[in-house]
């Protein structure tokens, strides 16, 4: 399994994200911006809803 990423590592991925945002988008964006598989994998496995925000995605991101 893959080491879990720092939520603040994951946030600098998704600088410059439009949210409302789907799951799918932000790993997009993710890897657009060079995220590490790491942060790809994590985002990977948070639920396939829209996120209304950065702190959507960092409580959801912390779960995972």
């Amino acid at each position: 399994m893959a080491d879990t990423p720092n939520p603040i590592q994951m946030q600098k991925f998704l600088s410059g994200v439009d949210y409302p945002a789907s799951r799918d988008d932000l790993v997009e964006h993710a890897k657009s911006q060079g995220a590490d598989n790491d942060v790809l994998e994590h985002l990977q496995q948070m639920p396939d809803r829209t996120y209304d925000g950065p702190n959507a995605v960092s409580q959801e991101f912390s779960r995972s």
